[in-house]
């Protein structure tokens, strides 16, 4: 269905040295004023020369939803864009560190050593608690038995009881510690798997690894639909595709096509 724009022939004529108004509301009528038509409120407005040419786009004001919305999807791209950055950023250094595969696992080795040391001397606290606990444990079985070396009933010290209890609760935490560097291991592994896969994803497609000054533009260009209608001696800027009627200064009307600006 054509679009249809009147076009009042005084607006035509006079060839004002002012900017006009232009808009399409929801039903595809299209609107022009010399000042903003009130039929725009709802949609883009844009400000246009004498020559057609579009100086500025106005949005409609937005509603407290739409607004809220907007902002919501401004904070996604942005956190999104954070996020490129930051892998960009991880993806050169990648590259420039490592050379090849092997080194990667020499950088995981090397950084897997110093935990797994923590576990030895770890283990090796927790075999002298177990032997001092077993200790405590006989001198506490012997005062149960009644036993002491002036072959006389003895009372257990306090000392002796809160002792054991200590190296027990000794025990429990390093082998909780043990625990952490264990996963500490694995998140060390895993993280340089990672980096391994990553790595050569990005030997095999180099183009992966780029800043934003090469990378291709996906931005449409701005007047990819843009072309010009010429009614009388006024040009006005318009979608190509769009027909108006246009009223001539003798009184007739005749059909006008929006055309492609000719390079």
């Amino acid at each position: 269905m054509r679009k249809v724009l009147f076009l009042v022939v005084a607006a035509l004529a006079a060839g004002s040295s002012h900017a006009a108004y232009r808009c399409v509301d929801e039903k595809g009528v299209t609107h022009i004023g010399d000042t903003p038509p009130a039929a725009c409120a709802k949609v883009p407005l844009f400000e246009i020369s004498t020559s057609g040419t579009v100086l500025r786009k106005i949005d409609p004001t937005p509603t407290a939803e739409e607004a809220k919305s907007r902002e919501a999807e401004a904070a996604d791209r942005k956190e999104k864009e954070k996020q490129a950055a930051e892998q960009r950023r991880k993806d050169i250094a990648l590259m420039a560190t490592y050379s090849s595969p092997a080194e990667l696992d020499m950088a995981r080795d090397r950084n897997v050593e110093p935990v797994q040391a923590r576990i030895r001397l770890t283990q090796e606290r927790i075999t002298a608690v177990d032997k001092r606990a077993q200790e405590l444990s006989d001198e506490m079985e012997f005062y149960k038995a009644g036993k002491s070396k002036a072959a006389k009933k003895a009372e257990m010290p306090a000392q002796l009881s809160a002792d054991h209890e200590r190296v027990q609760a000794e025990k429990v935490s390093l082998q909780k510690s043990i625990a952490q560097y264990e996963k500490e291991i694995a998140d060390i592994r895993a993280k340089y798997d990672g980096d391994k896969k990553r790595w050569a994803e990005l030997k095999t497609n180099p183009g992966l690894v780029r800043n934003d000054a090469n990378a291709p533009s996906t931005a449409v260009p701005l007047n990819w639909s843009r072309g010009s209608a010429k009614c009388g001696d006024k040009t006005l800027s318009c979608r190509r595709g769009e027909s108006f009627l246009c009223l001539k200064t003798d009184g007739t009307w005749q059909t006008v096509a929006c055309e492609a600006p000719r390079l």
